[in-house]
């Protein structure tokens, strides 16, 4: 019967006609995504350069320039195409062999969607140092998620050719970046929010060849009155703290919408794996896992693990709990890093697996985090960043010379006070600043003072004095030949400087610690030397040699039967501890004697019951404070250290 056959041809035809399509229009391809968007790009066939983006009908590619890779792999590149076996995937491979670039860059269109699924094979870094994908886009004058902080149009240049004023505020494409760990998705829109453009990074596999780590950041989005950049850095020399990678990076995508922003998780790369792109690793050839749990960092901070090589690099954020599983990586060695927010706590070496998982946990080492100490005052937290110092709530988004700044130089600032004290000292601009801090009573033993730092400009470090006496000059620290403050950035390498105050250094009364930035270099205002902190602490470091020592004789212990008791005046042996190990006075505490003959000394003097809780508890407390409270003193003059063998607790049998 013939009518069968012909509406059967119809619907054949039809498919063909509402499918995604690929024309030759002179020096071009034209692809038209049947979509419903009316979405329509239009490649050139020479350059690989997008000539034509539009969207529901509206042009919004720049036409004076093209949108492409760095700023275009220029004539000779190789375009071509292909067509998935289903009709629905239609994949631009743009390769370029030159002495500027040895890569190939893919585009990958499907029927009905708005997306440019992209991935770039890189054989050896191109010549101008950074590898970026960036569109060109009019229309589209606000930014999301920072707003007007990288729309420059209109503005006065104030540093280099990157930092603007405008209407009275400083603006820098380098104020729309974000952490690698935390940007997903970042859109230009037009005025009214009704149409995004965006870069999305939908797993892992977007930022796994790149470079920095998972707190590296970049520029994301520039407005500059002719176009809005919308740009997606892979690497870059701002800021680097890391070489580059080369192979494979993406896929990570580029969506138009108009209903609202996309959720970057939600878009699908999953047929990457079966499209044989160069340099591609599936997640089935050799990938496997690596999961533990991170353990001596604060939950009141974000706990991140980080592993990396020359070729990889991943992360994940653990829970509270400090559970975690890594994302798929190929198998191989790894270092291995757990931070506490931004902070290094340690570092490992692990070894990933082919198809499998492997369990690996991971414990804080850094003598920040694990040392014993008594506090003699702190400012800042161990994060990794000058969070809470005074302008770091600003320095992201501005030039420090900003009007919005609060003054760099607020004088003598207390101990107590973190947020008056300033996230950057500059060797022209507010060099000196001074910390003041009372005591009781003197100190009459070594002290440390040490000064946590986030990132160095032209060779600045910290050097200080405390009351009349000055540190030794620290050396210079490992050079990034880049602007960090005035461009948003405060991640460096994290040099922590330290300084033995001798006793008697620390008196009754006012004290004052002040810190000089110091450097070879030299410059103007806020491009002269500096130092990032994001801490400073000084501190009693007696306790942290009772802790080496402490684990000697712990070990020695395995061997021979020896343990540290406390006595009282009549010799009788008895449990001890402290209830609060942060208090930072020098003053004696009396222990009396509880009528169970076991307890504990609090920091009121007096002895308090703690019932059964003592054999395993006494022994682990004794070593760890009661030996250094009796060496030093702090328990007065009726109880003393002695040295039993096979002692034994009381009511022990």
């Amino acid at each position: 019967m013939l009518w069968p056959t012909i509406f059967s041809s119809l619907i054949a035809w039809a498919g063909v006609v509402q499918g995604i399509t690929v024309t030759s229009s002179g020096s071009s391809y034209v692809v038209d995504t049947a979509s419903s968007y009316n979405f329509i790009v239009t490649i050139s066939s020479s350059t690989c350069d997008i000539t034509s983006l539009k969207f529901y009908g509206t042009e919004y590619q720049y036409q004076s320039t093209g949108s492409h890779i760095a700023s275009g792999l220029g004539s000779g590149t190789s375009v071509s195409y292909t067509t998935s076996a289903s009709g629905d995937t239609v994949i631009f491979a743009c390769k370029q062999d030159s002495s500027s670039f040895d890569l190939t860059h893919y585009m990958v269109f499907r029927s009905g969607s708005a997306n440019i699924w992209m991935g770039t094979s890189v054989n050896s870094e191109p010549s101008v140092g950074e590898l970026r994908y960036i569109f060109r886009l009019t229309g589209m004058t606000a930014a999301y998620p920072y707003g007007d902080v990288s729309n420059t149009a209109g503005g006065t240049a104030i540093e280099g050719s990157d930092v603007f004023t405008v209407s009275g505020q400083t603006r820098s494409k380098f104020y729309s970046s974000e952490r690698f760990i935390d940007e997903s998705v970042y859109c230009a829109t037009d005025s009214g929010a009704t149409v995004h453009a965006c870069w999305l990074r939908p797993n892992y596999q977007a930022t796994e060849k790149s470079s920095g780590g998972p707190f590296f950041r970049d520029i994301s989005l520039n407005y500059g009155g002719d176009y809005q950049s919308v740009t997606y850095y892979m690497n870059s020399g701002h800021v680097p703290t890391e070489s580059y990678r080369t192979g494979f990076f993406g896929p990570y995508v580029f969506s138009m919408t108009r209903s609202g922003i996309p959720s970057a998780s939600s878009v699908d790369v999953s047929f990457f794996e079966n499209l044989g792109l160069d340099q591609y690793v599936t997640t089935a050839s050799s990938r496997g896992y690596i999961k533990g749990t991170a353990t001596g960092v604060s939950s009141s901070f974000p706990i991140v693990v980080h592993w990396f090589n020359s070729d990889y690099q991943f992360w994940v954020y653990a829970s509270s709990s400090g559970a975690y599983t890594s994302p798929p990586m190929p198998a191989g060695s790894y270092t291995m890093r757990l931070y506490q927010d931004e902070f290094l706590a340690a570092s490992q070496t692990v070894t990933v697996p082919s198809r499998s998982t492997s369990t690996v946990n991971i414990a804080a080492t850094a003598a920040a985090l694990v040392n014993s100490r008594t506090t003699i005052f702190k400012l800042g937290d161990y994060d990794g960043q000058p969070t809470g110092f005074l302008n770091a709530a600003n320095q992201l988004r501005m030039h420090p010379s900003d009007s919005r700044m609060s003054n760099w130089s607020p004088g003598t600032v207390s101990s107590t006070a973190t947020s008056s004290w300033p996230m950057a000292i500059f060797t022209a601009v507010n060099n000196g600043q001074k910390i003041s801090f009372s005591l009781s009573s003197a100190i009459s033993a070594t002290a440390t003072l040490r000064i946590a730092t986030t990132l160095s400009f032209a060779g600045g470090r910290p050097q200080a004095t405390v009351n009349s006496y000055t540190c030794s000059a620290p050396a210079a620290p490992t050079k990034i030949d880049s602007r960090g403050v005035t461009r948003g950035a405060y991640r460096g390498y994290g040099e922590i400087y330290e300084c033995s105050i001798p006793a008697g250094n620390l008196v009754s009364g006012t004290n004052t610690v002040t810190i000089n930035v110091i450097s070879g270099s030299s410059g103007d205002t806020y491009l002269s030397p500096s130092v990032l902190l994001l801490g400073a602490l000084l501190a009693d470091v007696l306790d942290e040699a009772w802790d080496t020592f402490g684990a000697l004789i712990r070990s020695l212990k395995q061997v021979i039967t020896m343990q540290y008791i406390v006595t009282d005046a009549q010799h009788r042996p008895f449990p001890i501890r402290y209830v609060d190990e942060s208090d930072m006075t020098r003053r004696h505490h009396h222990v009396e004697r509880g009528d169970n003959g076991e307890g504990f000394a609090g920091l009121d003097g007096r002895y308090q019951g703690v019932n059964s809780r003592r054999h395993g508890r006494a022994q682990e407390e004794l070593d760890d404070v009661v030996r250094r409270r009796c060496s030093r003193g702090l328990l007065g003059p009726d109880i003393r250290d002695e040295r039993v063998e096979d002692a034994r607790y009381p009511g022990q049998p």
